[in-house]
């Protein structure tokens, strides 16, 4: 029985060889929340598969959310929280409690938690160098516009200090806060920071995790798509609710120049070995139609 689950474990390894081999070097940058970051076994899953890509050769930057801890914060602190078409609006108070939130606790869990098991992470917000740029996020509900408060939408994204860390082998971890010409701090939706940050950097793979395990089409999964197959999905009802933004998300970080975008479950433990590193995956890939 020993020999047999060894022998197993070999033939793990040697599917897995020609995706290190391919990878080796590469960017990858991962969003990642939901319930992975809540799960005690999920989260301590994807913490062992960022440090193994990093150990493999991959250059790491993870840039993740932070909703349920911004929450009860946020109810600690008795300031009301209000949900406008998915974003939350921000006010000033909201906003420092969002900012030490995620630039203070979130993102310090997640790089102490790498760096206990070897990984060498640093943890950055935005605001660091003022890499992500950022601008007042103007949203309009039924031909009204509504003021979201202190929630951004990125204007630039500067690489250097994220290009000089993975040059000396750090996994980066970028809490999502943005800052403008005048300081002001703003909240920034985590998935479009990540494919932000995948553009800038020009990316070889955008791993979205997510509570699903990848795009359905009726009650079949789709183990790859194409922007032309997903804008069909959308127009058939196929796509649609929260999955339509995340899609759109990913479209628009392969348009910015990344070569593949997965969008896997992570609440399966080291779901990002397995789509990664073996020949079927278990998630959803989409990557552009001459690829």
């Amino acid at each position: 029985m020993e020999l047999k689950v060894a022998k197993r474990k070999a033939e793990t390894l040697v599917e897995a060889l020609p995706y290190i081999k391919r990878f080796r070097g590469k960017t990858v940058v991962v969003k990642y929340g939901g319930n992975a970051m809540v799960d005690r076994q999920a989260k301590e899953a994807v913490i062992m598969d960022l440090v193994l890509m990093r150990f493999v050769g991959m250059r790491v930057v993870v840039v993740h959310g932070g909703g349920p801890d911004i929450a009860d914060y946020l109810d600690k602190m008795q300031i009301e929280s209000e949900f406008v078409n998915g974003l939350r609006k921000t006010t000033k108070d909201a906003m420092e409690v969002v900012e030490m939130v995620l630039s203070g606790k979130v993102n310090k869990e997640i790089v102490a938690g790498l760096n206990f098991h070897g990984g060498s992470a640093i943890g950055l917000s935005g605001k660091d160098d003022s890499f992500i740029k950022a601008k007042k996020k103007e949203m309009s509900v039924n031909g009204k516009n509504v003021d979201l408060g202190f929630v951004g939408e990125i204007t630039s994204v500067k690489t250097k200090v994220l290009q000089n860390l993975l040059d000396d082998d750090f996994i980066v971890v970028v809490a999502p806060i943005g800052v403008d010409d005048e300081q002001n701090s703003y909240n920034i939706n985590a998935d479009t920071a990540a494919a932000e940050v995948a553009s800038a950097l020009n990316a070889d793979k955008f791993l979205l995790l997510t509570d699903v395990e990848g795009v359905y089409d009726g009650d079949e999964k789709v183990s790859r798509l194409t922007p032309a197959m997903i804008d069909k999905m959308i127009k058939s009802g196929a796509i649609s609710g929260g999955m339509l933004p995340k899609v759109e998300c990913c479209t628009r970080a392969l348009n910015g120049g990344v070569g593949q975008v997965h969008i896997i479950d992570g609440r399966m433990e080291h779901s990002m070995l397995l789509e990664i590193f073996t020949d079927k995956g278990i998630g959803t890939m989409i990557k552009m139609d001459n690829k």
